[in-house]
């Protein structure tokens, strides 16, 4: 269940947001006039969301390349390591 709070609480109880993020390592919606309005979450939460990004990004280029019929035996790979 979703952890929401007020933009007051932001400014007047910010440890208390800030513990809850690191706590959780989910991310905290507050809303501004009853209405959402910014999600907070811990740095360490944010890089792990970026990273699993990155890696879903580099997936779809992996499925993207077998659905274009762009693959390479393993001995062209290593033909192209040993390059390096």
């Amino acid at each position: 269940m979703p952890i929401i709070r007020p933009s007051s609480d932001l400014r007047n109880n910010y440890n208390e947001i800030s513990k809850l993020c690191h706590q959780t390592q989910s991310p905290v919606y507050i809303t501004r006039n009853g209405v959402g309005d910014l999600a907070v979450m811990s740095i360490e939460a944010y890089e792990f969301l970026i990273d699993k990004y990155k890696l879903y990004r580099e997936l779809e280029k992996g499925n993207n390349s077998i659905k274009n019929d762009e693959v390479y035996s393993i001995e062209n790979v290593f033909k192209e390591i040993e390059k390096i």
